[in-house]
């Protein structure tokens, strides 16, 4: 459940330490402008849930389709349907479905889009490195939130491409030793997606409850 959690809707984040950088805000402004030109998008990604104090070691696959405001994305064996207007988690074991708003924010969750558009709201950047990532040449920058007493989380490190200019993984840091990875194994740019994609259809899931906030 956690898990699935984690992956659903963004978090709403600098601290006075940390000016903007000019360089990682340079970097991060092309990669928004190369999302924001998408029509639609498709990712595949890995995500992992580690924390040695209280020995959460989980991690799954899931990839995603993002076509406006609307979104579909399966994660292990769970699905987060989203027509821009609602949002419905299909929790498989719980056969459960949990309805809301699609403008309603969870701390401890992220869709797909906003994977791949974190850096834009509430943070403050710094510029850390060059790196290598699976042997690719990448930009490292971290993320501070700018209200951290009203946050789980404590730092999000971005890898981005240096050759390619694409989100390749981000890394969030909770402030109870929880880290949380998501890698980008995929990206395509403007695939054909139908809008009924994004319908969710309760006849396609019988026996589950749906749950409305």
């Amino acid at each position: 459940m956690r898990a699935i959690l984690l992956f659903a809707t963004l978090f709403t984040l600098g601290t006075s330490a940390f000016a903007q950088d000019a360089k990682s805000q340079g970097i991060l402004d092309k990669l928004s402008a190369k999302m924001k030109a998408q029509k639609s998008f498709y990712i595949e990604f890995s995500a992992s849930i580690k924390n040695a104090d209280n020995g959460t070691n989980e991690s799954e696959t899931g990839k995603g389709w993002v076509k406006g405001e609307k979104f579909y994305a399966s994660y292990g064996e769970n699905t987060i349907i989203s027509n821009g207007i609602k949002t419905w988690t299909v929790i498989k074991e719980e056969k459960m479905v949990y309805e809301t708003d699609a403008n309603e924010k969870d701390e401890e969750s992220m869709n797909p889009k906003e994977l791949m558009t974190i850096w834009e709201t509430g943070f403050k950047n710094k510029y850390e490195r060059e790196d290598k990532l699976n042997n690719e040449a990448v930009h490292v920058i971290s993320l501070y939130p700018k209200n951290p007493g009203k946050v789980d989380y404590h730092t999000i490190t971005l890898y981005i491409s240096k050759a390619t200019n694409e989100l390749k993984k981000a890394v969030m840091k909770t402030k109870d030793g929880t880290t949380m990875t998501y890698t980008i194994t995929k990206f395509q740019s403007n695939p054909t997606v139908e809008d009924s994609k994004f319908v969710f259809d309760i006849k396609k899931y019988p026996g589950y409850e749906v749950i409305k906030d």
